[in-house]
C-alpha cells in the first residue's frame, strides 16, 4: 500500500448547476481529496513529497476557472489535473454541493489512477 495524503472538507467556489440559473452565481462546494504517492521521504524535505498547499491551491483555481453543468464533470477535472500534474499514483476527489432542499448535501465520489 503507498502512502497516502488527505485534504479533508477543502472549500471551493464555482458556477455549476444544470440550469443557467443555477450557474449564474458561483456556489460553495466541499472536496475531499485522497492522494495516493511514493512512500514519504526518510528525510524532512518538502522536494520529496507532494506540496499539498500547492494542490489545495491550484484545485481551487480550477474550479473558479469557467463554469460547468455537472459536479462530475468536476470531480473528473480534479482527477485529471492531479494526476497529469503532480507524482500522485492514485486520487479520490469526493465533492459535496449543497444544492438539495431537505438534505445535507449531495456528492460524488471518482477514483482514477495515473494508469488510467
Amino acid at each position: 500500500m503507498k502512502d497516502q495524503i488527505i485534504i479533508r472538507g477543502l472549500q471551493l467556489s464555482c458556477r455549476i448547476g444544470v440550469p443557467v440559473e443555477e450557474r449564474s452565481e458561483a456556489q460553495d462546494l466541499r472536496a475531499h481529496l485522497t492522494l495516493e504517492v511514493a512512500p514519504f521521504p526518510k528525510d524532512d524535505r518538502i522536494d520529496g513529497t507532494v506540496d499539498y498547499k500547492s494542490v489545495a491551491d491550484e484545485i481551487r483555481r480550477l474550479a473558479r476557472a469557467g463554469e460547468r453543468q455537472l459536479i462530475e464533470t468536476l470531480a473528473q477535472e480534479i482527477a485529471t489535473f492531479i494526476l497529469e500534474n503532480y507524482p500522485v499514483h492514485k486520487v479520490r476527489v469526493e465533492l459535496e454541493k449543497f444544492i438539495l432542499p431537505e438534505t445535507d448535501w449531495v456528492g460524488v465520489i471518482v477514483n482514477r489512477s495515473a494508469s488510467e
